[in-house]
């Protein structure tokens, strides 16, 4: 018999179902987390470097402007769509996708302001450290939305 299986009392060779349960239920869990993992990385990478036209650039460190405004409901739009691929409960997705949008919002606007007068050419060092801070932060966001969309499906023991 392998290890971590059951059988049940009297009843040769036939497992109780508990632990194929368990692996089936972990098999789940790490599927979805591989589609919100993957998804919210391609997601990333899309909305930043392919759906950020220079007006939306220009406005990111300007309440004023809504540039910066747009992005974030970009980010927040295609987030939905990985929510939703997941099966993520529909509550959880909107208050996941709002709080995206706000957060998102909020950490492109900090780095507008924190790497002012920081150029690649002038402060490669510097420059690409602000970077990473920036993309390391959206990471860590995408995380906490993963570890939330498990917990609220129930695959979090």
């Amino acid at each position: 018999m392998r290890r971590g299986t059951m059988r049940a009392p009297g009843r040769r060779g036939r497992r109780t179902g508990r632990a194929v349960r368990g692996r089936k239920g972990t098999g789940v869990m790490l599927m979805v987390f591989f589609i919100l993992f993957i998804g919210l990385e391609v997601k990333h990478y899309v909305a930043d470097y392919f759906l950020q036209p220079a007006w939306m650039l220009a406005g990111k460190g300007d309440f004023r402007h809504p540039g910066g405004y747009a992005h974030a409901a970009i980010h927040a739009a295609l987030s939905g769509l990985v929510l939703l691929v997941a099966g993520t409960p529909l509550p959880v997705l909107a208050a996941l996708v709002a709080a995206e949008w706000a957060v998102h919002y909020a950490l492109d606007y900090s780095k507008i302001h924190y790497s002012k007068g920081v150029h690649v050419d002038t402060a490669p060092r510097r420059f690409w450290a602000l970077h990473g801070i920036d993309q390391l932060t959206h990471q860590l966001t995408y995380a906490a939305m993963i570890y939330v969309v498990i917990a609220a499906k129930g695959m979090i023991g």
